[in-house]
């Protein structure tokens, strides 16, 4: 990911000043709280998305870093509540804020920043931005329910799969591509192309995340999580789909009242493996990273084309 980020570089250091300056509040309180939402960022890849398809078509402007610091404080409000929803103490080998400040403060602070990211943008009339933002947080709250809802009955077809992914996951890398390129062309047809290759990328994106819990990479969460979690991924579904009747009655079971003892994830992960899951989730993955890159290619080539092209190698080849 060294080229991408060369090709960035200025615009990505300037934007962690503005982003902090974006989430500074008067109450003591919560700024200590935003001071170590900022100290335990992650790979800012959205950031990434949203600078580079801005250049792709244009000069990086004002409007490009509150396109890029709205991304940010939406998705990092999300991981917030998300992490309420899932219970979860630890993200990205920090301590989630519920786990230092309990669910009430963690609520809060999720609605803290999507308030700032609403006033960022009405109070530069950035509506299309806001637009594009807000439909990708409407589908990723309507992709979070579905899953919830499906995952209750035990019953997830492939075709649901995708369509809470698309919500979940893809819908946001989608929106920071589009906010990206419409900050420097203002041009619908390129906004939606843009738009249309980060959803691409993005299912491949969350297909890598689910092939994570089947490998032994250091990911930060245990292998089988998702299971513990009776998360329904791709590889598993495969799977549900092409074992015995027998098999697959075992699965639910283990997933449904045993998902918490080991033994029976590791006998889950083996299966998944054994039939095919993995291999299957694979080739779906280079799929959508190819029907990415076709969409990408319909652009002249330059060396941002070539630095998006190489950060969603990246997202697909990365080990975490």
């Amino acid at each position: 990911m060294a080229v991408p980020r060369k090709l960035i570089a200025d615009e990505l250091n300037t934007f962690e000043k503005k982003f902090a300056d974006a989430v500074k509040s008067t109450n003591p309180s919560l700024d200590r709280i935003m001071k170590y939402i900022i100290k335990r960022k992650g790979k800012q890849i959205r950031p990434m998305f949203v600078f580079l398809s801005a250049k792709l078509h244009g000069e990086i402007n004002d409007s490009t870093y509150r396109a890029a610091a709205l991304v940010e404080l939406l998705h990092t409000a999300t991981l917030v509540h998300d992490d309420v929803v899932d219970e979860s103490f630890e993200r990205r080998g920090f301590f989630s804020i519920n786990a230092l400040w309990k669910n009430k403060i963690a609520v809060l602070v999720g609605d803290y920043l999507l308030s700032k990211g609403l006033l960022l943008s009405t109070g530069h009339n950035e509506f299309k931005q806001l637009h594009i933002l807000s439909e990708a947080v409407q589908q990723m709250s309507e992709g979070e329910l579905l899953q919830l809802e499906k995952a209750r009955k035990m019953n997830i077809r492939e075709d649901i799969y995708f369509q809470i992914i698309k919500s979940k996951t893809a819908s946001l890398l989608a929106s920071a591509c589009a906010a990206g390129a419409w900050s420097t062309s203002q041009n619908e047809e390129i906004t939606g192309k843009m738009k249309l290759f980060g959803e691409k990328m993005g299912i491949a994106f969350q297909i890598k995340d689910d092939l994570f819990d089947y490998g032994f990479e250091n990911v930060g969460k245990p292998t089988g999580n998702d299971i513990k979690e009776k998360k329904f991924t791709l590889p598993l579904i495969y799977t549900l789909n092409n074992v015995t009747p027998a098999e697959r009655r075992r699965i639910i079971y283990i997933i449904k009242n045993q998902g918490q003892e080991s033994d029976k994830r590791k006998w889950v992960l083996d299966l998944v493996t054994a039939s095919g899951g993995i291999r299957y989730a694979s080739e779906k993955m280079q799929k959508y990273k190819k029907e990415a890159l076709d969409i990408l290619f319909e652009f002249p080539k330059s060396e941002i084309r070539d630095g998006l092209q190489e950060l969603v190698e990246y997202t697909i080849e990365r080990k975490y």
